[in-house]
């Protein structure tokens, strides 16, 4: 190739494609892997550029570098939305069409790629290592990255315009209850209450809609849970990051090819009450589990938390009332709504907000029932006041001046909150 210090577009394309492909070709038959196989493409990386004597400026040079490793061992173009840690979620419509979430904001990207053949490479890498694939007859999958971000893949035939892939980047690690705090979302008060709940082992579902913070909450609150205990933690796919020594981490696990083989949720929290948890920490509770997990709650294992999509406090009594119904027990609505009232302690429901934010925007009580109805006490609230200029939502969260019936069980445990927590 003729020495450049400037390369147009094209033909900067055209020498990545080409590194790409000597390096390909370099690679076959070498069985190397790990760190070992990374500095190998790397050197020959390098030593491909060399012999094609063009004068890139550093600056180019690196960058390319960066993209030819991605392209063989990276997620291609989507590797430097991954690095990028302002984006929380990528999606990838077909070739043309990538858009990233940043601050709670859709944002387009100029990242494009070559045909729906590469983006099924890329698909390929990110699930070949979870045993997990797609085509027509099973066009849809769920995986992890090696970070813990999650992935949603759709092909055609189900996706009209082209393979689509959604990546939920892995950010738990990133907070603790003070950063959650110092992000207006969650009040100081509010977040000694829940501490106080935690340890005293209050049974706690946290609710919300998508992409509100549930997971992130429920890892901060699984933080408060004291070492010495045993604890079962059970998702889809492995997000939470307990530090406690006595952890087990039980994943779901998808059919195989033949339609068989599949671990549900279910399953997994039937077996976690034959090893001896002191809690139950359940990801997301979506269908039958919920009434194994109430069953749990009310048969010793108190502090047992989990997560829920709901569009408010009661709108989740009603999806668990419905999800029990599904476990297929058989047992009357007023038997469910008991079980509820008799394992629920508090639910924390959260809000992806219209300006973006995450915030928690109801604390509910969950003490009692009367008659057939299972009552509902909110000891916290957010009240929304207005909308600032710049479209920031403007209110606060308040205390309701109840406090929790449960608040003998917080005293026995050590906590005698102070009367300002609840407004009085």
């Amino acid at each position: 190739m003729a020495q450049s210090s400037l390369l147009s577009q094209t033909e900067y394309d055209r020498l990545k494609a080409y590194i790409v492909e000597k390096v390909t070709r370099q690679s076959e038959g070498n069985a190397v892997s790990g760190q070992v196989y990374e500095q190998e493409i790397e050197n020959w990386i390098k030593q491909i550029y060399a012999t094609t004597d063009v004068g890139l400026s550093e600056n180019i040079r690196e960058m390319l570098f960066y993209e030819v490793k991605a392209e063989l061992i990276g997620y291609g173009p989507l590797q430097p939305l991954l690095d990028d840690v302002q984006n929380s979620e990528i999606m990838v419509t077909g070739p043309n069409q990538v858009y990233v979430e940043r601050n709670g904001k859709l944002v387009d990207v100029p990242i494009q790629f070559k045909d729906e053949a590469h983006i099924m490479r890329i698909i390929d890498r990110m699930l070949a290592p979870l045993g997990r694939r797609v085509d027509r007859d099973s066009p849809t999958a769920d995986s992890r990255l090696p970070d813990g971000s999650r992935v949603n893949v759709v092909i055609p035939p189900v996706s009209v315009d082209g393979p689509c892939i959604t990546i939920r980047k892995f950010t738990i690690m990133d907070y603790d209850m003070q950063q959650f705090i110092e992000l207006g979302s969650i009040t100081s008060h509010i977040a000694e209450f829940l501490k106080a709940c935690v340890v005293a082992r209050m049974n706690i579902l946290i609710t919300g809609n998508t992409s509100s913070g549930k997971t992130t909450l429920l890892n901060i609150l699984t933080s408060f849970i004291p070492g010495h205990e045993r604890i079962i933690t059970i998702e889809d796919a492995a997000e939470l990051n307990l530090k406690q020594k006595y952890t087990v981490r039980l994943e779901t696990k998808p059919s195989g090819v033949d339609g068989t083989g599949a671990i549900e949720t279910r399953e997994l929290v039937k077996n976690a009450l034959r090893m001896r948890p002191d809690r139950l920490v359940v990801g997301e509770v979506r269908s039958g589990e919920a009434m194994d997990m109430l069953q749990a709650m009310n048969t010793g294992h108190d502090g047992s938390m989990t997560t829920l999509h709901s569009n408010s406090p009661r709108d989740a009594i009603s999806r668990i009332e419905t999800m029990a119904l599904m476990s297929g027990l058989n047992l009357p609505l007023i038997a469910i709504r008991n079980q509820i009232a008799s394992a629920i302690d508090l639910i924390v429901h959260m809000e992806r907000l219209s300006d973006g934010s995450r915030k928690i925007v109801r604390v509910t009580e969950v003490p009692r029932m009367e008659g057939d109805i299972v009552t509902l006490s909110d000891l916290f609230r957010f009240d929304q006041t207005g909308i600032s200029s710049d479209g920031k939502i403007l209110g606060e969260i308040r205390a309701t001046g109840l406090r929790p019936v449960f608040t003998p069980r917080l005293e026995v445990s050590g906590y005698k909150l102070r009367g300002e927590i609840f407004g009085g």
